[in-house]
């Protein structure tokens, strides 16, 4: 079978969905828990099934014998080329503190710094979704006529689905994550924005199938009739077949924005040099940003100005991938797991006390397209990865 699992859960501060397409999933074989499997067993294309699991019954219990004290000699802040320094909230790999955790010295899986002091580290070797409820749900995408043929390895399915970064998102208890040691963000490559982007770059930067999910996310929040400003905008918008919209483009390139189809009013405005919107209060009934998020260097005034432009109850919603131009992202953002950025760009729209109802969903693991010129590199298609949440009502 041809399977989507969805991991959900709920938090303090907002809810989560992490989806992972597995295209060969054989339930004579592979492992899912025994009630799940038995439903999934009977599903048809197109039918799901959803199952709730109490804390510690997905993951493994939270074990307070995993929270351990050590002293700040034995975290390693050398890893590769990259220099570490340890930060409350943050998410690191366990090589960095073996001896201090008990770790094998290549186990590169996550802990929490909970406390950084001076001389001292409290690190939390619990898995990130320990302590919640979860849900895992289960969608049939195709089945298929002979699936142990295609992948005859055995698959843990509920170790690849909880495994695999689900939880870095989610700040501890809702304390704030110390994503901020130099702020504004410091790039590598701080040659003026305007000469950057004078050079139009008419690319595709996601593939078709990441494109095609990028416009589902934002087909759930508008339609008809909206006033939509597209932040950070390019040749290509990524919206779906919604007609009629009014999409305000705002941009670096102006044969860029000039080569999108979608945009009815196109602006040239550089927000690292000026973060004020040139636009009124309540202007817009949405606003998305796709694939640019990790180029602002001052992202919470950013955030904070889209608030303003938005009607109360409208939506922000920001995309993006694994892919950017290199030196133009924030520092911080490759040091990062991908479930870690997308907490980075939950915590802009927490820590502007402007959003309620904040979500975040990412889809991975779907199939590149057959035509795509990455595919001999990489055969599944890029990863998608969604935040949002509408303006508090006034």
């Amino acid at each position: 079978m041809s399977l989507e699992f969805a991991l959900k859960w709920q938090s303090e501060i907002a809810q989560y969905n992490d989806r992972l397409f597995c295209e060969h999933i054989d339930l004579r074989r592979d492992e899912l828990p025994a009630d799940l499997a038995t439903a999934v067993a009977e599903l048809t294309p197109g039918e799901s099934v959803e199952q709730e699991f109490a804390p510690g019954q997905l993951v493994a219990a939270h074990a307070a014998s995993n929270i351990i004290e050590f002293p700040d000699a034995l975290f390693q802040r050398q890893l590769g080329p990259r220099q570490i320094e340890p930060r409350r909230g943050r998410f690191y790999p366990q090589v960095l503190a073996a001896a201090a955790l008990a770790s094998e010295p290549v186990n590169y899986s996550p802990f929490r710094l909970l406390e950084v002091s001076e001389d001292r580290l409290v690190a939390d070797k619990n898995h990130p979704l320990a302590s919640y409820a979860l849900r895992l749900a289960v969608k049939c995408w195709q089945v298929l006529a002979s699936p142990a043929d295609s992948n005859p390895g055995r698959q843990d399915i509920t170790h690849q689905v909880t495994a695999s970064g689900s939880g870095l998102q989610c700040p501890y208890r809702a304390q704030p994550t110390d994503f901020y040691p130099a702020y504004s963000f410091p790039r590598d490559n701080e040659v003026d924005d305007a000469e950057f982007y004078r050079q139009p770059r008419l690319v595709q930067h996601l593939d078709d199938t990441a494109i095609q999910q990028v416009s589902e996310f934002y087909a759930r929040i508008l339609r008809p009739g909206m006033k939509v400003l597209d932040l950070m905008s390019s040749h290509l918008s990524h919206l779906p077949a919604v007609e009629p919209l009014e999409v305000v483009g705002l941009g670096m390139n102006q044969q860029e924005l000039a080569q999108n189809p979608r945009l009815s009013t196109r602006t040239i405005h550089d927000l690292n040099k000026q973060t004020r919107l040139p636009y009124a209060d309540h202007s817009f009934d949405a606003v998305i940003c796709t694939s640019s998020i990790e180029y602002l260097v001052d992202p919470l005034a950013v955030v904070a100005e889209v608030a303003r432009v938005l009607k109360p109850g409208a939506i922000f919603m920001v995309t993006f991938s694994d892919r950017w131009f290199p030196g133009k992202e924030i520092n911080l953002w490759p040091e990062l797991h991908p479930f870690e950025r997308q907490g980075l760009v939950l915590d802009f729209f927490v820590r502007s006390e402007r959003f309620d109802d904040l979500h975040t969903e990412s889809i991975r693991g779907l199939p590149r397209p057959p035509d795509d010129i990455h595919r001999n590199q990489r055969r599944v298609a890029d990863p998608v990865f969604a935040v949002w949440g509408a303006v508090a009502e006034s």
